[in-house]
């Protein structure tokens, strides 16, 4: 039995329970001083949960800073619920990423739903209506025998909670690799439409303003859930883990139209979405963000299981809950709405002026705790980092690829599950609900998003990017390279890149080589973010992706959003132009094909993209598709041109010719330049490349519908039939569960 389990609410604690609440000595002692006393259960459980790593950040806060925030349309940045970048017209787009990865490696179906509603929450948690989900999974290798059962309950639960809510998932990015074997990584975006003189943030200001529970009712479900984030796994352990939370997306609806409501009337201080650490951190961080206290009876919690602990209430990190401040005297135009909605609306406290959170339960007083030390000035590490030990090379797989010919290179491409279609996972997602998808992930770079009722055919974009195969080899080049691959796919809808949202998946922080990977991401993507001016606005850091010692690959997540005006023309006919922006790649050092001839075992040299010619592609790539120059675009993906044109023929009912510079994997297959490669109309072709001097007519829409490789002297000729092997991928996997 564990040192905590013993323990009343009130018994004061020694270190071997705060040790098992996951505070080290010092902690433990830091703690002591600011109370002034050894603290009791609860008011432990609170401390630990705002200095876990999960929502204190203590291990990256002094590095966070370094990304840049700021911009002539930046509403909101990083310590809010979500970040807002203006569109104009008096509106705003709303939008964040945050990981579930632990939860949904334990539970994959559970965690990995209330990933997506947690991530919802935050988004409308700011005032704003939710109208786009999307998603970024990494899994363990296809073959790994957990693979099956944790890709399908992940992909499950994700439909699940999205489809029942109602907010369509337009963009999904998949891949599997040995390095994601003990850890998954689940990253939900959500986005959301704000008028700016309607957001809301989470402050509990007001001397003796009510504070309100509203939402579902508090169970046990998710005790512990950040300390559990905050911390490695292993194999030994997992019958001792926590529960995860239960999702219930219809509930969540009803708590988005009467929050929405609510937001509507002038009842409303602030509201704070109990997310991780439940009570604990949207308490806290309420009262700390305001410089004032707050004092709860947790009597008054609605709870839907007898006999619990404060302990309990405080640490439960169950769903679909919200704490919300009024002003005094308009408490019943609050309890009007919540009901109306047939959703809990208790007033279980209020706010106060002495800087404590003070609680009750029983009669008693259970906890009193200073709130700005727990939520703005938990502890802060610049922990210790040296680079690993790598042996930059030239890979001998270059060889082997060179050896080969195009027929091999598209054959072994082809039916990867790291570049296969996502149909088979999009297709089980609701992508269209609502009135905003004009264009999602199936067959394009991007998910575009009309903004409804705005004027001037305003519309947004989003895509999710990682490149953890190029991090692993160099952490900051790798997570430059993600930077710009998302920003070329924003400008490959003809939008202008306007904002990201990161989700910093990482491993042991307390691992130097683990950490100095974690720094060196920080400053790729600073530099990438700074020199294509895009601001970074929100995000999250996931540390401790790690089981038994065997850390992930540094993983950034980049969630870039764009503006625009509608959706790329879609339509293509025989004879239009196959155009390539830019010039052919040729270097294959890197380049994502390679693994198709074996490991990725050795530290490969990867060419840089130089970010003036990234600027320069992306700028031709947006005004050729906004103009109407362009029908049908990809940027630069994993796979190279090969990939590039497999997604133009997939998405088109016509054929292709490619007419490449020699019929050999490298022009196909490098990826050491960020070209574009589209279809142009005939009526286009003319006024497009005399305006983009570096675009090149590479080919045509055929007829029949075959994709065929050329150079001049030979040639390589795909049926549509062919293609079906990208969806053979998936069936394997899923053969795994059946």
């Amino acid at each position: 039995m564990s040192r905590l389990s013993q323990l009343t609410d009130t018994d004061v604690v020694d270190i071997a329970a705060a040790e098992e609440a996951g505070l080290s000595d010092m902690e433990f002692a830091r703690a002591q001083k600011i109370l002034g006393r050894v603290p009791n259960k609860v008011e432990l459980g609170c401390i630990a949960s705002m200095w876990s790593e999960h929502c204190s950040y203590k291990s990256s806060r002094v590095h966070l800073k370094k990304l840049p925030s700021e911009g002539p349309r930046v509403v909101q940045g990083p310590g809010e619920n979500a970040g807002i970048i203006d569109i104009g017209d008096g509106l705003g787009v709303c939008f964040k990423v945050e990981s579930h990865n632990h939860p949904s490696f334990i539970e994959p179906f559970q965690g990995s739903a209330t990933g997506v509603g947690g991530i919802l929450r935050d988004v409308f948690t700011m005032g704003a209506r939710p109208i786009a989900l999307g998603n970024l999974l990494r899994f363990g290798a296809a073959h790994h025998e957990k693979t099956p059962r944790l890709f399908d309950g992940v992909v499950r639960g994700i439909g699940h909670y999205g489809n029942c809510f109602g907010a369509p998932t337009s963009y999904t990015d998949v891949a599997f690799a040995n390095a994601f074997n003990g850890n998954i990584l689940v990253n939900a975006f959500a986005l959301g439409i704000v008028p700016l003189d309607g957001i809301f943030l989470g402050t509990a200001s007001g001397v003796g303003n009510p504070i309100f529970y509203v939402g579902a009712k508090t169970g046990r479900d998710g005790i512990h859930g950040a300390t559990m984030a905050s911390d490695a796994f292993s194999d030994d352990e997992e019958l001792e883990r926590p529960t995860v939370q239960v999702g219930d997306p219809f509930r969540e609806k009803l708590l988005l139209e009467a929050c929405l409501e609510c937001f509507a009337t002038d009842a409303l201080v602030g509201i704070q979405d109990m997310g991780a650490a439940g009570l604990t951190s949207s308490t806290f961080e309420m009262a700390s963000r305001a410089g004032g206290g707050v004092h709860i009876d947790l009597d008054k919690v609605p709870t839907r299981e007898a006999g619990m602990s404060a302990y309990e209430k405080m640490l439960s990190e169950s769903q679909e809950r919200m704490v919300l401040v009024a002003h005094k005297g308009k408490e019943q135009v609050v309890r009007d709405i919540f009901a109306k909605w047939e959703l809990d609306c208790v007033e279980i406290g209020r706010v106060t002026d002495d800087g404590m959170v003070v609680l009750e339960q029983g009669g008693q007083e259970v906890a009193r705790v200073p709130a700005r030390p727990l939520a703005d000035e938990a502890p802060k590490y610049d922990r210790p980092c040296h680079p690993a030990t790598m042996s930059l090379k030239r890979d001998e797989r270059v060889a082997d690829m060179q050896a080969d010919n195009v027929k091999g290179f598209i054959t072994r491409l082809m039916p990867q599950p790291d570049v296969a279609s996502r149909r088979f996972v999009l297709e089980q997602f609701d992508r269209h609900v609502g009135a905003s998808t004009l264009v999602d992930g199936m067959h394009s770079p991007a998910a575009v998003h009309d903004v409804v009722d705005s004027p001037a055919d305003k519309a947004v974009s989003l895509c999710l990017v990682a490149r953890d195969d190029l991090c692993a080899i160099e952490p900051s080049s790798g997570a430059l390279r993600t930077v710009q691959e998302a920003y070329l796919r924003i400008c490959a809808v003809g939008h202008e890149p306007i904002g990201v949202s990161d989700c910093l998946n990482h491993g042991n922080p307390q691992n130097p080589e683990q950490m100095n990977a974690f720094v060196e991401v920080i400053e790729g993507l600073a530099q990438a973010c700074g020199d294509l001016s895009v601001p970074v606005v929100s995000g999250n850091v996931s540390l401790y992706n790690e089981t038994d010692g065997r850390s992930i690959w540094p993983t950034p997540t980049i969630a870039m959003v764009g503006l625009g005006r509608g959706a790329p023309a879609m339509t293509v006919a025989p004879g239009d132009a196959v155009v390539l922006f830019g010039a052919w790649p040729e270097r294959l050092e890197g380049a994502f094909g390679l693994r198709l001839y074996g490991k990725l075992t050795d530290r490969t040299m990867f060419a840089d993209w130089a970010h003036g010619e990234v600027l320069r592609t992306g700028r031709a790539m947006r005004e050729a598709v906004a103009a109407g120059q362009v029908a049908r675009l990809w940027p630069m993906v994993p796979g190279g041109v090969g990939r590039m044109a497999i997604e133009l023929f997939d998405g088109i009912a016509h054929g292709l010719e490619v007419v490449v510079p020699k019929l050999a994997p490298g022009p196909l297959a490098a990826e050491d330049r960020p070209v574009g490669l589209g279809i142009a109309p005939q009526a286009t072709v003319e006024a497009l490349t005399r305006q983009h001097p570096d675009v090149q007519v590479v080919g045509k829409v055929l007829e029949e519908g075959r994709l065929r490789f050329v150079d001049g002297t030979d040639e390589v000729t795909f049926e549509r039939a062919d293609l079906a092997r990208r969806d053979e991928a998936w069936a394997r996997i899923v053969a795994g569960v059946r």
